[in-house]
């Protein structure tokens, strides 16, 4: 099989471009961050003095003139923005509480789906993750996944994530800017998050991200085993960092 997508949707801080990431390396294939498109482009946006929630004109003239690339070499893929990598700038607070307006807005959407299926062209062997993969941008995916969980827990991940990345987080604020996400991405009129038809629902609440990658790899490789091969050796799944390992 030539063309292969693996969809994975779901609301902020369930874990998708984590384990989307682990999933794509264990299956040997590609992954792609749709969610850092749109907090790269609220970067560039924000950086260049536009404010999406206030002037969504400029945005959505901005957009079709905006470059943007993943460098495939790095491990997980650097994000370019107008040639300039940006990675550094997507998990910044600002960005952050930008994004929802700036992906709500439909001139934007209908961008960022077509660069998506571009690079599908491209790398047509591909774990995506994102809020709208499995229901408009990739339809006839071969198989699709939506990750939920408790609002707290996202809450305690995507706070931990922050703090990792040597920024502070307080897990009330966390919280509360989940709710208003999660409201946001789910009553927007232009592709609103939804779980699609044929997607397998996964609650990730009382699961660790080893045992999500580990279900998830199982029930891809159930589904598509002419088209993936062997499971990962031992050695192979302990330099990913594994639950083997």
């Amino acid at each position: 099989m030539d063309r292969l997508i693996i969809t994975l949707d779901g609301p902020a801080g369930s874990g998708k471009s984590s384990v989307a990431w682990r999933l794509a390396k264990r299956l040997g294939v590609q992954f792609l961050d749709t969610g850092a498109m749109y907090r790269g482009l609220t970067a560039h946006c924000l950086d260049r003095g536009i404010d999406p929630a206030s002037d969504a004109t400029a945005v959505a003239d901005l957009a079709p003139q905006t470059p943007m690339r993943f460098d495939w070499a790095a491990d997980p893929p650097r994000l370019f923005v107008a040639d300039h990598d940006i990675t550094h700038r997507l998990r910044d607070d600002d960005v952050g509480a930008a994004v929802s307006e700036l992906a709500a807005i439909p001139e934007v959407r209908k961008v960022m789906v077509q660069t998506q299926r571009r690079i599908a062209e491209h790398h047509p062997r591909l774990v995506t993750e994102g809020r709208d993969q499995g229901s408009v941008v990739f339809p006839g995916a071969h198989i699709k996944f939506y990750l939920d969980a408790h609002p707290t827990a996202r809450a305690r991940r995507r706070a931990e994530q922050t703090r990792q990345a040597g920024q502070p987080a307080d897990e009330a604020d966390v919280l509360l800017g989940i709710v208003d996400r999660d409201h946001k991405d789910t009553s927007r009129a232009d592709s609103p998050l939804r779980c699609p038809s044929d997607a397998r629902r996964i609650d990730t609440t009382d699961l660790s991200l080893d045992q999500v990658v580990d279900l998830l790899e199982q029930q891809a490789r159930t589904q598509l085993a002419d088209a993936l091969g062997p499971p990962t050796t031992t050695d192979q799944r302990a330099a990913l960092g594994g639950p083997n390992a």
